[in-house]
């Protein structure tokens, strides 16, 4: 186990998560803002590029666990993102279309930055969403993160204006 909160915990994702993991990558509706179908060989390639996240960097997307029933409900994270000519730390998560709308999402984020400031002594975090992807922006907004700047990016889809967010070490325990 990686970290829990009061509902979940957190942890590396094993060939044993693939079918979960489809589920979550294979649905239009979660995986809209990629604008890209996922096949199951891009499935077990994502599977694959968090296993070699978590040796490179000691992080990386990992299983979100309902502590309750033990189901793998979605994904959340750290990784290093490309932002202009860097790289950033990012949170990130994605949830299974059924676990919507139950403040999963917030609590797994909010964990993820907690841990990035507390056991990567992160000075920063980001995150990095697409303009037209609401509940995301509102669960930045909800752990404290402030919009910083807008850019276009590309993706499988072509280029898409996306926006950081970001909050820092120092401002969140400002308001601590």
């Amino acid at each position: 186990m990686i970290f829990q909160t009061e509902r979940l915990f957190l942890r590396k994702m094993e060939a044993v998560d693939f079918q979960d993991l489809a589920e979550i990558l294979q649905d239009p509706q979660v995986m809209y803002a990629y604008g890209h179908d996922f096949t199951d060989e891009d499935v077990l390639h994502w599977l694959d590029r968090q296993k070699t996240r978590y040796l490179k960097y000691g992080f990386g997307l990992w299983a979100l666990v309902l502590k309750e029933t033990g189901e793998m409900i979605g994904q959340a994270g750290l990784t290093m993102q490309p932002y202009l000519d860097q790289e950033v730390l990012e949170v990130g998560y994605l949830l299974k279309k059924r676990h919507w709308h139950k403040g999963y999402a917030r609590e797994a984020a909010r964990g993820c930055v907690e841990y990035a400031f507390r056991q990567l002594h992160a000075e920063k975090v980001y995150s990095i969403i697409k303009a037209d992807n609401l509940p995301s922006q509102r669960v930045a907004l909800s752990i404290g993160m402030q919009k910083e700047a807008e850019f276009t990016t590309r993706y499988y889809a072509g280029d898409m204006l996306h926006y950081l967010f970001s909050i820092s070490a120092s401002a969140r325990e400002e308001k601590a």
